[in-house]
């Protein structure tokens, strides 16, 4: 399938990217994993680059080499909140402490949320290569036609992908009779191309993993963040009530001023020393989280609604026979469009996976461009058809055609 894209010459800038998905799953793994890392940027350059993630108030006969061991101990070691009207805990009294294990560790788990929200895409573009048709190769070509000027070039593009597809549904068709059983039949459904809803079924199942994924990532937080990161967002709004807290940051989950405690050995004997310490840091970080809860929910909702509206298409057969209908009723094409024809053409030729590629490229390309691929496909299917299915009554053609 490689040579599908090259017969289109003059490859565009975007040909690098993937265009086997849909929106949905791009606002994950695409603008999601963007957002995630730009934060890990700005973060990592708050932290190391620009300025101090931590200072502390040192003791007043603490020299500057005591100053920079305090503040790399305190940094290294987990500091804790403590209220301001709360006496400062005795060293076995770690019970009473709020230690906040996350603050050094924030740019590596942004860049540890973005990999996880490209995960389902690095699945799915790794498992359709087993279908025996490569999925992108096929959204690329489409978009070469539909940006395609010349009648001629697109016309010899347009018929070089409907082989190529017609090559894959009649293979996975020849494939589906060879071994009935039941043990071949369920291997088959679940790791082998020879299934005819391979392709539908990996990428419902990619979408189960971006639902996965958004939700225990929230789940995940609750215990990195030591907080209810579920109702983060609602708390955030009702908790802040000044008119400065957008600019500031006193939340108990991104406390801007922290202590840490620590021991010094001088001559034989130890010293305990608890100081306060200011994490500038964290104000970047609340309102970085703050955000993420909001995009996270939205991004939660979405992907649900859109992976059940795409198992509820695929399980429907109302619904792919309405969907190739209304492509092939307005594409310019010379042919008969008797329903039983064009139910034959859903259930038996197409079905699942080919339903699914011609759903993909109505995903991402124009409606025209989508028209005029289905219209090649049933020509396609029409010129291949056995000489007696194009003589023989319309009942011979829909025999046995409840199965998708």
């Amino acid at each position: 399938m490689d040579k599908i894209v090259k017969v289109v010459k003059g490859a565009s800038k975007g040909d690098n990217v993937k265009r086997d998905d849909d929106w949905a799953d791009r606002l994950s793994s695409r603008y999601t994993v963007a957002i995630i890392v730009a934060f890990a940027i700005i973060v990592s350059g708050q932290q190391y680059f620009i300025g101090k993630p931590l200072n502390c108030w040192e003791p007043k006969h603490f020299t500057g080499s005591h100053k920079k061991y305090m503040n790399s101990y305190c940094w290294v070691k987990n500091t804790y909140y403590l209220p301001f009207d709360d006496y400062i805990p005795r060293e076995h009294e770690n019970e009473k402490r709020r230690v906040l294990p996350y603050y050094q560790w924030i740019p590596f788990i942004l860049l540890g949320q973005a990999l996880f929200f490209y995960i389902p895409s690095f699945v799915w573009h790794g498992l359709n290569d087993r279908a025996g048709v490569d999925s992108d190769d096929i959204l690329k070509t489409a978009h070469k036609i539909a940006d395609m000027k010349e009648k001629k070039k697109r016309e010899e593009t347009l018929t070089f992908l409907s082989k190529q597809i017609h090559r894959f549904l009649t293979a996975t068709s020849a494939r589906k009779g060879e071994n009935n059983s039941t043990l071949n039949k369920i291997k088959s459904a679940v790791c082998s191309r020879r299934f005819s809803g391979y392709l539908l079924m990996i990428f419902l199942f990619s979408k189960v993993l971006y639902a996965a994924n958004v939700i225990i990532q929230l789940l995940v937080l609750n215990k990195i963040l030591g907080t209810k990161y579920g109702a983060f967002g609602i708390d955030f709004l009702k908790g802040k009530e000044h008119a400065d807290h957008w600019m500031s940051s006193a939340s108990h989950t991104f406390p801007t001023v922290t202590m840490c405690d620590f021991f010094v050995r001088r001559l034989g004997n130890v010293h305990r020393y608890s100081v306060q310490c200011v994490l500038p840091i964290n104000m970047y970080n609340e309102k970085i989280y703050v955000f993420l809860w909001f995009w996270f929910m939205m991004v939660a909702v979405i992907t649900v609604l859109n992976f059940l509206t795409w198992l509820i298409r695929s399980i429907l057969p109302s619904d792919k026979l309405r969907y190739i209908k209304n492509h092939l009723a307005t594409a310019r094409f010379q042919g008969e469009l008797a329903d039983e024809k064009i139910k034959y053409f859903v259930t038996k030729y197409l079905r699942s996976d080919g339903i699914f590629l011609i759903r993909l490229i109505g995903h991402n390309c124009n409606f025209i461009t989508t028209n005029d691929i289905t219209a090649a496909l049933w020509k396609e299917h029409i010129q291949n058809l056995p000489p007696e299915e194009k003589s023989n009554g319309q009942d011979q053609l829909i025999k046995d055609t409840e199965d998708v």
